[in-house]
C-alpha cells in the first residue's frame, strides 16, 4: 500500500504537452488507487475531468503530497503556497535546468514506482522571510525558497543601503543591490552573480553584491539563523523592490528596513533514491562527466 493516498497536482499552465503529462500523471494515480487532487486553475484547463480540486493556498489540507509538473520556476511557487504544511513535494521536470524537478516525464511509472512504494531519499530544504518596516511599520512582506533580492526596480539607478549582520554594522553599500540566497538557490541567481555554490544541506546564507561601485564587496556566506537588516539610505531618489524567487516583488523606499530572516519550517522535498547533487551539477552546469584518474 502506498505511504500517499491523496496527492496535489500543481502545473505550469503555458504549454499543451505539460497537460499530457499531468493527464498521464492522473491516470498512473488513479491505476494505484491513489486520489489526484487538482489545484483549481489547473482544473479549468482540464473540463470533463471529474476528480477533485482545491484552491492553492489550500492543497496542503486536502493532500499528503504535492506533485509539481513544470520547471523550478513552479516548484517555488508551490513551496511558498504549502510551506506551512507538513507535507513532502516532489518535482517533474517540464522546464529547463530542474534543480528542484527530478522525475523525467517521459519514465513516469518507472520513476515514480519506488517512490510510491517507499524507495526514496527526502530532505529539508529552509526559507527565508523578509519584513520591511516603514518609519518602525510594517509595510511589506514575502517569503523565498530559492533568494531575496534588492534591486533597483524598473530604474537604472544603483541603490546605497547599510548593511547589518546581528546588529553589527558590516557595510554601506552602492550596487545594483543585494541577493540573500539560501543553499537552495545558490544555483540560481546568485550563481550567476559570482556567488558560490553550496551543498543543500548546509544552514547557511550566501549574501552576493550585484555590480558593487566598489570591487572589493565580495560574496559573504554567513549562519542561516543571523539576523540581516538592510537600510535603505535617505539619499536614494529612487524606489527599489524585493524580489522574493523572482516572482512577488515589494516596493520599498528611502529609509525603509528591510529585515531578512530564515522561516519556521521548510518544505519536506522528495527525490530518487539515487539522487546525487554533484552529478545534477554536472548534468546542469555541464561540468566535465568523465572521471580521469
Amino acid at each position: 500500500m502506498s505511504l500517499f493516498r491523496r496527492v496535489g497536482i500543481i502545473a505550469r499552465l503555458d504549454k499543451p504537452q505539460i497537460l499530457d503529462t499531468v493527464k498521464k500523471l492522473m491516470e498512473y494515480l488513479q491505476e494505484k488507487n491513489i486520489a489526484p487532487v487538482l489545484e483549481d486553475q489547473l482544473a479549468t484547463m482540464m473540463p470533463g475531468v471529474k476528480v477533485a480540486s482545491s484552491a492553492l493556498k489550500e492543497l496542503g489540507d486536502h493532500c499528503d503530497m504535492v506533485m509539481v509538473v513544470g520547471g523550478d520556476g513552479s516548484f517555488l511557487g508551490a513551496a511558498r503556497a504549502i510551506c506551512n504544511y507538513d507535507i513532502p513535494v516532489l518535482g517533474i521536470n517540464r522546464g529547463t535546468l530542474g534543480f528542484l524537478t527530478d522525475i523525467s516525464p517521459h519514465n513516469l511509472q518507472e520513476e515514480l514506482d519506488p517512490i510510491f512504494r517507499g524507495e526514496y531519499h527526502e530532505e529539508k530544504r529552509f526559507m527565508i522571510e523578509a519584513k520591511i518596516k516603514r518609519q518602525n511599520r510594517p509595510s511589506g512582506e514575502g517569503i523565498a525558497l530559492n533568494d531575496l533580492v534588492l534591486h533597483p526596480g524598473k530604474s537604472a539607478r544603483m541603490i546605497r543601503f547599510d548593511l547589518f549582520i546581528d546588529d553589527q554594522f558590516v557595510m554601506n553599500q552602492k550596487s545594483d543591490g543585494l541577493i540573500v540566497a539560501t543553499p537552495t538557490g545558490s544555483t540560481a541567481y546568485a550563481l550567476s552573480a559570482g556567488g558560490p555554490i553550496m551543498l543543500p544541506k548546509l544552514d547557511a546564507l550566501v549574501l552576493v553584491p550585484m555590480h558593487p561601485h566598489t570591487l572589493s564587496n565580495r560574496p559573504i556566506v554567513i549562519d542561516a539563523n543571523a539576523r540581516i537588516r538592510i537600510v535603505v539610505c535617505e539619499s536614494n531618489l529612487t524606489y527599489p523592490s524585493v524580489s522574493c524567487d523572482g516572482q512577488l516583488n515589494i516596493t520599498a523606499a528611502p529609509g525603509d528596513e528591510i529585515h531578512i530572516t530564515k522561516k519556521t519550517g521548510g518544505i519536506r522535498l522528495i527525490h530518487p533514491k539515487n539522487h546525487d547533487f554533484y552529478n545534477v551539477c554536472r548534468d546542469k552546469l555541464g561540468w566535465q562527466s568523465s572521471y580521469r584518474p
